[in-house]
């Protein structure tokens, strides 16, 4: 096509038509484009390349499938949105897009690829596939235009809450107590709007209920509803999500859900380390400690567990049966994963669990070290509220092993 005018006022390019368009009667040989429906590329030659790189697309469209489907800046589920896609809302397909792989529900990549779109208002910006219906038009009117409202959403407490990750109650109190359980963290327990994707989740301790639904419609103040469904969700802080639903017996159910003020991910690697450092204060006072009554204990470089290490404990036959039961063959792992009373923290280190290899069995254990060994007391299981030794037992088992100097 010619070019004749860039109209700065009016937003719009304007264009020569082919002959045969302007033939027709009523039609004029020019005709206005809007800025964001055209691209200059400069020459002729440019002009037949890009037109033979977009023939493949020039007949897409899609039609979004899912109220509120972000359209974002980068083809990635973690980047900006920069605009809302209505239910029916029509939009060009430009091209496909190399981009991270988007996420469901339960962990999976979803099916479908991400794609670099133009919506009707000219937003330019890349959507997943998995909510639209991709069809080819070629020419004329649109049928489901006009139907469209281009308008973006004007929601942004909604927008806000949707752009957040959403953890049990229960990780912001790790956080305040300073009491990090990594296996509840491992597991991402989370409440997931599923906005890319139509299908809301809540995923925690004891509950993993899935909600296909097909928009997310306001019900009150700070209220929303997930239409089809009989799940909805309310802000009562900007920290802090109640979602409300109905269990198989028919009764309400409310869970509370906050936005952490670090990630999961970061707060797992946090704790990771706190470990790490405990246990190689451990190995370093060591590595082998000997007790002339309850044996060697040997701690081991090599690939440990997140935030623990290798044990091998020989000749504990005293232990047995009462604190070790028969026939454990005395290797295993070490995790740093119980933490003290308050009440306890000034006659202990710390904490951990010795785990025997293939077996269930395990000892709790707390422990401190000085200049000439290492000094372990046994705890009994009751004495432990999630992961935290809350006092003695009745009968405090202390074992005490030096530090072996002869053999390292």
């Amino acid at each position: 096509m010619p070019v004749y005018i860039k109209s700065n006022i009016n937003k719009v390019w304007v264009v020569g038509m082919p002959e045969g368009w302007y033939s027709v009667k009523g039609r004029s040989d020019k005709i206005e484009i809007p800025f964001a429906h055209f691209e200059l590329v400069g020459s002729k030659r440019k002009a037949k390349m890009q037109a033979q790189v977009f023939s493949k697309f020039a007949l897409t469209y899609a039609e979004n499938l899912q109220d509120g489907l972000p359209v974002r800046d980068n083809p990635d589920n973690n980047a900006r949105r920069i605009y809302r896609l209505k239910t029916g809302e029509i939009i060009k397909i430009l091209s496909v897009a190399e981009g991270s792989p988007a996420i469901g529900t339960t962990g999976e990549p979803l099916p479908g690829e991400w794609y670099k779109v133009l919506t009707e208002d000219g937003s330019t910006g890349y959507c997943f596939s998995y909510r639209l219906k991709v069809f080819e038009h070629a020419g004329g009117q649109l049928a489901a235009a006009k139907t469209v409202v281009t308008e973006k959403a004007e929601d942004p407490e909604l927008e806000a809450l949707l752009s957040k990750t959403w953890s049990p109650e229960s990780y912001l109190t790790m956080i305040n107590s300073k009491r990090i359980n990594l296996e509840d963290l491992s597991r991402q327990w989370r409440f997931d709007p599923g906005q890319e994707t139509g299908l809301a989740r809540i995923f925690v301790s004891g509950t993993d209920n899935s909600y296909a639904y097909t928009s997310i419609r306001p019900d009150g103040n700070r209220v929303w509803r997930f239409e089809g469904t009989n799940l909805s969700m309310q802000l009562r802080a900007e920290t802090t999500l109640a979602v409300q639903f109905l269990e198989g017996g028919g009764s309400t159910r409310t869970l509370l859900f906050v936005s952490l003020p670090v990630s999961v991910d970061d707060l797992i690697l946090q704790e990771t380390a706190r470990r790490e450092r405990l246990y190689n204060e451990i190995y370093s006072q060591g590595p082998v400690f000997t007790s002339n009554n309850y044996g060697t204990i040997t701690f081991m470089e090599g690939p440990p567990p997140a935030g623990g290490g290798i044990f091998s404990w020989r000749n504990f036959d005293l232990l047995i049966p009462n604190f070790i039961p028969e026939g454990i063959e005395g290797d295993g792992t070490i995790l740093l994963d119980l933490f003290l009373d308050p009440s306890l923290e000034d006659r202990y280190d710390g904490a951990f669990t010795f785990r025997f290899t293939n077996t269930r069995v395990a000892l709790y254990c707390m422990y401190s070290l000085d200049n000439q060994g290492f000094r372990i007391e046994i705890v009994p299981s009751s004495s432990i509220e999630d992961v935290t030794i809350t006092g003695r037992g009745a009968s405090p088992m202390v074992l005490y092993f030096f530090r072996d100097t002869e053999l390292w």
